[in-house]
């Protein structure tokens, strides 16, 4: 039982469990029934990414400084009551089951997701 961290549409791997997407947007071009065939996730958690400005942020994030200010910015919006509340539900369920969250981008050291495994170890979740 834990809460392992994917990049959407990667391969799933045995004893993965429930993915959730926690991306602003769905996958372009992917009918919504092909969603979890196409190892993107299951269940879509949008509540969980940059808000539509902060994602525009982090795309143009190239160096430390403008990665850290999104981290920052981005702390702040996880800090939100539905933000808090979502993170403490999976931090829970880590220790009962199986599940995965995930994003698309390539490197996990400059996407949300990494900030995500923090929150989400600072809870007391079981991450892998």
């Amino acid at each position: 039982m834990a809460i392992r961290i994917v990049r959407l549409g990667s391969p799933r791997e045995e004893g993965e469990g429930l993915r959730v997407g926690t991306v602003r947007r769905p996958p372009r071009g992917v009918r919504k029934d092909e969603y979890a065939t196409r190892n993107f996730y299951d269940v879509w958690f949008p509540n969980l990414s940059p808000s539509d400005a902060l994602l525009k942020e982090a795309q143009v994030a190239e160096d430390e400084k403008s990665w850290r200010t999104f981290k920052r910015h981005f702390l702040a919006e996880m800090k939100s009551p539905e933000a808090s509340h979502e993170l403490d539900l999976l931090a829970a369920l880590s220790h009962h089951t199986s599940l995965s969250i995930g994003c698309y981008c390539v490197d996990e050291a400059r996407c949300h997701r990494s900030i995500l495994r923090e929150l989400l170890m600072k809870r007391g979740a079981e991450v892998r």
